[in-house]
């Protein structure tokens, strides 16, 4: 495209963008790197999507994965984004019909392909935060297929930021791409990646900080896990609507509902269970979760 042309792209949706009847969406572009943040403040993280044959990490394959390093200060701003490590990989079975249909990944697209978990340790290695949307399905893959993972930190873009109270009404890529003015070419691993990183890198329209800041101090901070094991069936409902989830998975925890909950909200869910649940005095043993477990199968 000329030069001239370019101008008058941009003299047009500048124009557009003073209307309150239009607005102006933009092809995602490579972000410019930040200088002048101090060293000793800079973090390398590492942002991660897989594809996959199914839900199931015990029995269904990844068939692509993507992994997209970056640079952070310890105040969440983006600083660098570096180049991606995308691979394809052949699996055992032949894709089914709806996962192709959903990432556009076909059996001849992977035939021959493999993905080496030494050359996939060797990239993530220095990384010291793994993030996803949805870290509780990547990392279960990903911890699976390469051990290394099990002993990094994570978190999730998709749960761990607070998108409700900042005024958004979904937590789609694709939506909070619109919202935040950009689009880009999705379902394909790499380019989801990209795309939650510029998510990141946005300020939050409420609180004003980067997205990326309320991720990090989420994700530093512990959880505690409470079972409500031996919960009378009458009571799903209040345990429902008070946020509490159900266990139903043959995964060595106790088939219940459970809560993760603060260290300073733990001695009101205490009460709560023995005077509206149990109506009775019981132990509660919460169980301790920091980033190095959240969203593995370890808990």
């Amino acid at each position: 495209m000329s030069e001239s042309n370019t101008s008058a792209l941009e003299a047009a949706a500048a124009l557009l963008g003073t209307s309150d009847d239009y607005r102006v969406l933009r092809r995602l572009t490579p972000r410019r790197p930040i200088t002048g943040i101090p060293e000793q403040n800079i973090r390398r993280g590492l942002f991660v999507d897989v594809e996959t044959t199914g839900l199931d990490p015990t029995k269904d394959e990844i068939i692509e994965l993507a992994m997209v390093p970056f640079c952070y200060s310890l105040d969440g701003i983006i600083t660098e984004v570096g180049n991606a490590f995308e691979q394809l990989r052949e699996p055992s079975h032949p894709i089914p019909p709806p996962v192709s249909a959903l990432t556009g990944i076909t059996d001849s697209m992977v035939a021959g392909h493999y993905i080496n978990p030494d050359d996939v340790a060797k990239f993530s290695q220095s990384a010291a935060i793994v993030i996803a949307h949805n870290a509780a399905f990547d990392r279960k893959f990903l911890e699976r297929f390469c051990p290394l993972f099990s002993s990094k930190p994570w978190a999730c873009s998709m749960s761990e930021i607070d998108w409700v109270s900042e005024g958004y009404e979904g937590t789609k890529l694709a939506y909070l791409a619109t919202e935040c003015g950009f689009f880009y070419d999705r379902h394909r691993a790499v380019n989801d990646c990209l795309a939650a990183l510029e998510i990141l890198a946005h300020p939050l329209p409420v609180s004003g900080s980067n997205a990326l800041f309320q991720l990090l101090e989420k994700a530093r901070k512990p959880t505690w896990r409470i079972w409500a094991d031996g919960a009378p069936f009458e009571f799903k409902e209040d345990l429902k609507s008070r946020g509490y989830r159900w266990n139903g998975d043959n995964n060595g925890f106790p088939r219940a509902w459970f809560i993760d909950v603060s260290e300073q909200d733990i001695q009101t869910e205490a009460s709560f269970l023995q005077t509206k649940i149990y109506r009775r005095d019981v132990e509660v043993s919460p169980v301790k979760i920091t980033a190095y477990d959240r969203f593995s199968e370890r808990v």
